[in-house]
């Protein structure tokens, strides 16, 4: 029967782990608790957090579904980035810390129900954030109209010359 101090922690890594869509598992072996700090402070930006776990008590927090596709990356001294939102700003953050202060390695990252090794989620790391995307995608959408805007603000006779030879077109074929 685990004492009340573990059943608090697993509490507390359930409510973590309902509250994230992403996560990440690192092997923090090696770090300070002043490196651990500044990565903490470098994943909070973007609202994400970062826990050092027992593997055990996150095992019975993550249910047996869950733990399962994440027992061969719970060995070990494992800490755990929970992220809400966003895939790619933690995973850039761990770049960052890794590269900046001390390596650190990613043992895997559970990302949309999938769970990815240490070499996806560097690829993870090299692809813009979620709303960089958007915007471009945005873009991508907007232009064809914008270019449609731009010819019916110019000189209306340009508008009769793209009409007429779109006309002449059609009738060609």
């Amino acid at each position: 029967m685990p004492t009340l101090k573990k059943e608090q922690t697993i509490e507390e890594l359930r409510q973590r782990l309902a509250g994230a869509k992403y996560l990440f598992f690192t092997n923090y072996a090696g770090l300070t608790v002043e490196e651990i700090g500044k990565l903490r402070d470098e994943l909070r930006k973007d609202g994400n957090s970062y826990a050092v776990v027992k593997n055990t008590l996150f095992s019975i927090a993550a249910g047996e579904d869950l733990a399962k596709q994440f027992e061969q990356y719970l060995t070990g001294q494992t800490g755990v980035v929970f992220a809400p939102s966003d895939p790619v700003s933690p995973a850039k953050a761990l770049k960052k810390f890794s590269a900046d202060v001390k390596t650190l390695p990613v043992k895997a990252a559970y990302v949309d129900g999938k769970v990815f090794d240490g070499k996806q989620v560097d690829a993870l790391a090299s692809l813009p954030p979620k709303a960089e995307l958007q915007a471009k995608l945005l873009g991508l959408f907007t232009s064809p109209l914008r270019g449609f805007v731009g010819v019916l603000n110019a000189d209306p006779s340009g508008f009769v010359r793209v009409l007429n030879a779109r006309a002449t077109q059609l009738a060609e074929s």
